[in-house]
């Protein structure tokens, strides 16, 4: 007797347990039963659908997390405070995190080389040789987005063509309605560039003169902003701000009077990449996460969402007979030949950008 009371609860233990376990099942779907891929990115960086159609075709669950600049970034990857498997930084970090061998290499890892993806042949060739810059090889990231630094400016007040020159910043005739980045880098990009100096210039006597023209500036800029510096022209606010060229679609949407150049000197030209820490733990899903994101439909969607450069030929292809848009978003040799890209200088010559920054902001 005591034996079947015994049995009876085991048995009601496992039915119990087995309404339980379907229970989860249908809770989680497929997107639980191959695992997981842990996403760091920047905010608002994907179009939030393509996460549950990931997921719907991998049957893997996307956990994403934001930051809101490589800086930030970095110590989470270098310290392993979180374990990600797929992350999204920008050029001269990757570069930062090849060299101090913290991510994986697909050239010599178990999954495959990162071409063997059914979608890498979406990438055009000419933005993967511009990733090469930070990625020797193409051995460790995959190109997610591209960009290049211009001026955004009001053509009801500033007569259009009237800005081709970094230095028409510099024009106390736009006193009071010039936006600058607040952003080390960029800002000294900006002062090199329109002294005819490489914006990864180590000269010291160069860096210096730079700061020297950033601070003669000063008293013309309106405000030093980063994001809210589209806003700004929008809302007209200021006439001449400085702004990456996928804001200008979205700007132009907002108020039609906004135009976009390339200045004649070159700029300062981005790639922001996906790439998979050295200690990720699911690595083979971080791979199907970057090759997803290569399809055509979701570089197109994210295209449409972000209206950034997305180096992918099916955007290209759909801009392709626009030549406004063309010269915006994917500028012609004549302009890349004259661009560059930040590169990692090491600490001491970070170090040194860092004192005349702090030099420049407390003048």
């Amino acid at each position: 007797m005591k034996g079947m009371k015994r049995t009876g609860k085991l048995v009601l233990v496992l039915a119990v347990l087995m309404v339980f376990v379907l229970a989860l099942t249908a809770c989680g779907g497929k997107s639980s039963e191959n695992g997981e891929v842990r996403v760091y990115c920047f905010g608002d960086y994907i179009d939030p659908d393509l996460i549950g159609e990931f997921e719907a075709q991998t049957g893997i669950k996307v956990i994403m997390d934001t930051f809101d600049t490589n800086e930030e970034m970095y110590p989470v990857i270098a310290n392993k405070s979180v374990e990600y498997d797929v992350i999204c930084c920008s050029d001269y970090m990757i570069e930062k995190l090849i060299s101090e061998g913290l991510l994986y290499d697909f050239s010599a890892g178990s999954v495959g080389p990162l071409n063997d993806m059914e979608n890498y042949g979406n990438l055009d060739e000419k933005y993967l040789a511009i990733a090469e810059v930070c990625d020797p090889g193409n051995k460790f990231a995959v190109p997610h987005t591209y960009g290049t630094l211009g001026i955004m400016y009001n053509t009801e007040n500033v007569a259009e063509g009237e800005i081709t020159s970094w230095n028409d910043l510099w024009n106390e005739k736009y006193s009071q309605q010039i936006v600058m980045p607040d952003s080390m880098r960029d800002t000294f990009a900006i002062a090199l560039k329109a002294k005819g100096y490489s914006i990864n210039t180590t000269n010291e006597a160069e860096i210096q003169e730079a700061t020297k023209y950033l601070e003669e500036q000063k008293s013309l800029v309106y405000t030093y902003a980063n994001d809210s510096a589209r806003d700004l022209a929008i809302g007209n606010s200021a006439d001449v701000v400085v702004v990456w060229n996928g804001e200008i679609l979205y700007s132009q949407e907002e108020n039609e009077n906004l135009e976009f150049v390339i200045p004649e000197e070159g700029t300062e030209e981005f790639m922001d990449l996906w790439a998979v820490p050295q200690y990720a733990e699911n690595v083979e899903n971080a791979k199907a996460w970057i090759n997803f994101m290569l399809s055509e439909e979701a570089a197109l969607k994210n295209y449409e969402y972000l209206t950034y450069s997305i180096p992918n030929k099916a955007v290209i292809d759909e801009v392709s007979s626009d030549e406004k848009i063309m010269s915006y978003l994917f500028p012609d040799e004549s302009v890349l030949s004259k661009c560059e890209t930040l590169k990692s200088l090491g600490s001491e010559n970070d170090d040194m950008y860092s004192k005349y920054w702090k030099e420049f902001k407390a003048e």
